[in-house]
């Protein structure tokens, strides 16, 4: 029985933990994750790097994306922020 009172505690704080950290981060990617597999040719997005950028062709692992009338390049999907126009 005293093996069960002194290991409770830590039972009490690995919950606590796993609702107050690990499950909403976890959430958070998944929705993160969604979000950029559900990005078209004409979205824009916003980088991590901060740049406003427009979708032109989506491939497996990259965006070619649109910077400006003259400038093109490539974006890695992981550096997708967030759509632009939603909310932060």
């Amino acid at each position: 029985m005293e093996i069960l009172t002194q290991i409770l505690p830590f039972v009490f704080l690995i919950a606590i933990m796993y609702f107050v950290i690990i499950r909403p981060q976890n959430q958070q990617a998944k929705k993160h994750k969604e979000m950029v597999e559900a990005l078209t040719k004409g979205d824009k997005v916003v980088t991590s790097g901060g740049l406003i950028v427009e979708i032109k062709k989506v491939e497996e692992q990259f965006f070619a994306v649109k910077f400006n009338n003259d400038t093109e390049g490539q974006l890695v999907k992981d550096a997708v922020a967030r759509k632009y126009g939603d909310e932060a």
